[in-house]
C-alpha cells in the first residue's frame, strides 16, 4: 500500500494541521517525519481551537494510530504539556500514539544554546523559535546525540550528563548575556521523561514496512514550509531540517518508490515569520489587512508574521521539488474584500527576467513582476461547495493552476474543518 505525503509549500504557516484533521478519516495511520516543536499545527472543530507542536494531527480521531517518526527532535518538556493538554479531552491517546526509538531528545541545555547562540549574532540572527532544534540537529549530525530509546538503557542519565556538560562549555563560549536556572529545568525535564516513558517505543520503520503489507493506509505529515528546508530553502533563515518531500523517506524510513500522492499546501497569499528574504512582502495597507483579517501571528511563538502577495516563482519551485501531484488553497477567505489581487508570476533579477527561483532573492537582487487580478468581495466563510464560489476566486484558481501545472483540490474557506470545499 502506497503512502501519501502531506507538507507545506512557502515558509510554513500554511494551515497543515486541519487538512491533516480533514483527511485522518481516510486513514489508518498518521505519521509526523521531521523538525520539532517549532512547528505549531492549529486545528479547529466544535468551536475549540487546538494548537499541537509535536503531537500528529491525527490525535482527535478515534480509529487513527499517529506516530513520531526518526526524523523528529522531542522536547519531553514541551511534549508533556502537549499530553496534558489533550487529557482535558478524554482522549486515550496511549493506545494510538507510538514514537520512533530513533527520534532525538531536545536536552535542557541544547534551549540554552539556542539562545545564547541567538544572542550572540545581534543583527544577524536568523529569527530561531529558540526551542533547541538546531543545537539538537547538530548532535544529531555530530554523533552526539540521545535518542528516546537510550532512555530504555540503564545508564542513559549518564549519558546525559556527559552531553549536558559538554553543552555547558559550548554555552560559555558564546560569552552571550543570557539568564538560566539549569537544576530548575533539568527537575522540569526528568519529570517529563518520565511521562514520555509510559508511551509505546517501537522500531518506527519496521512498524510502517509491516503496515505497508497488511494495505494499511498511511499519511506522511511534515512540519514547516519547503523554503524552510535545510537544503533548499533560502539558506540561512531556515530549519534545521528536510521539510520537503525526501525528508519523509529519511524521517520515517520509507523507501521513494512507496510514495504515491504528494499534497501541497499553500496559502491564498504568502506569509513569513521571522528573518529571511521575502520578495513579495507588503509594507502597506494591503498587507495590513491581510494580517489583520487572517489572524497572522505565529502558532508557536506568537510572533507576527510578515504577510504579501501570492509568489508563483516561489511556488512553482516548491511544487517541482516536491514532485506535487495535488494543491490545497488555504485562507482563500482572507482575500474577500481585495478590489485588485496580484501574482508575482517572474524576478526581475540582476537585469533580466526570470521565472525560476534563483540561488538569493535578497532584495537587492530581485524585483518582483506581477500579475494582476481582478478580486471578489463575498463572504466565502458560508460556502460548502464548489459551485458557490465567485467567478473571480474561480478565475484565480484556474490561473494558478495553469501556471502550476497541479490540479487545486481543496479550497479552504475559514478555520473550521467543516470550512473545507473539495473541488
Amino acid at each position: 500500500m502506497a503512502v501519501n505525503l502531506l507538507l507545506g509549500l512557502q515558509w510554513g504557516d500554511e494551515g497543515k494541521g486541519k487538512i491533516v484533521d480533514v483527511l485522518t478519516k481516510d486513514y489508518n495511520i498518521i505519521a509526523r517525519f521531521q523538525g520539532g516543536p517549532n512547528a505549531g499545527h492549529t486545528l479547529e472543530f466544535d468551536g475549540i481551537k487546538h494548537v499541537l507542536h509535536t503531537i500528529p494531527s491525527g490525535i482527535f480521531h478515534d480509529k487513527a494510530i499517529n506516530l513520531v517518526g526518526n526524523g523528529v527532535v522531542i522536547d519531553p518538556v514541551i511534549f508533556k504539556k502537549e499530553l496534558d493538554n489533550l487529557n482535558k479531552f478524554n482522549l486515550d491517546y496511549k493506545s494510538k500514539l507510538l514514537i520512533s526509538r530513533k527520534a532525538h531528545l531536545i536536552l535542557p541545555t541544547h534551549r540554552i544554546l539556542d539562545a545564547a547562540s541567538e544572542a550572540s549574532k545581534g543583527k544577524a540572527k536568523i529569527g530561531s523559535t529558540l526551542k533547541g532544534i538546531g543545537p539538537t540537529y547538530m548532535d544529531k549530525t555530530g554523533r552526539n546525540g540521545i535518542r528516546v530509546g537510550d532512555l530504555e538503557l540503564s545508564d542513559w542519565k549518564e549519558r546525559y550528563r556527559a552531553l549536558a556538560n559538554k553543552h555547558e562549555a559550548m554555552i560559555d563560549f558564546y560569552d552571550a548575556k543570557i539568564e538560566y536556572d539549569l537544576k530548575e529545568l533539568e527537575n522540569e525535564f526528568f519529570k517529563a521523561v518520565e511521562t514520555l516513558k509510559t508511551l509505546t517505543f517501537i522500531d518506527s520503520e519496521e512498524y510502517l514496512h509491516q503496515a505497508q503489507k497488511e494495505g494499511k493506509t498511511i499519511l506522511a505529515e511534515g512540519a514547516q514550509g519547503s523554503l524552510l528546508d535545510i537544503d533548499f530553502g533560502t539558506y540561512p533563515f531556515v530549519t534545521s531540517s528536510n521539510t520537503t518531500a525526501a525528508g519523509a523517506c529519511t524521517g520515517l524510513g520509507i523507501a521513494p518508490n512507496k510514495i504515491k500522492d504528494v499534497f501541497g499546501i499553500f496559502k491564498a497569499y504568502t506569509t513569513r515569520v521571522g528573518s529571511g528574504p521575502f520578495p513579495t512582502e507588503l509594507f502597506d495597507k494591503d498587507g495590513e489587512t491581510m494580517a489583520k483579517v487572517g489572524h497572522e501571528f505565529g502558532a508557536t511563538t506568537g510572533r507576527p508574521r510578515r504577510c504579501g502577495w501570492l509568489d508563483l516563482v516561489a511556488l512553482k519551485y516548491a511544487v517541482h521539488v516536491n514532485g506535487v501531484t495535488k494543491l490545497m488553497m488555504m485562507k482563500g477567505d482572507v482575500l474577500s474584500g481585495f478590489e485588485k489581487l496580484k501574482v508575482c508570476t517572474a524576478y526581475k533579477y540582476k537585469g533580466e527576467t526570470i521565472t525560476h527561483l534563483p540561488y538569493n532573492i535578497e532584495p537587492e537582487n530581485v524585483t518582483p513582476i506581477y500579475t494582476e487580478m481582478k478580486g471578489w468581495s463575498e463572504d466565502l466563510t458560508k460556502m460548502t461547495d464548489a459551485s458557490e464560489l465567485p467567478k473571480e476566486l474561480n478565475d484565480y484558481i484556474d490561473f494558478l493552476e495553469k501556471e502550476l501545472e497541479t490540479p487545486i483540490t481543496i479550497v479552504s474557506v475559514g478555520p473550521d474543518r467543516k470550512q473545507t470545499i473539495h473541488r
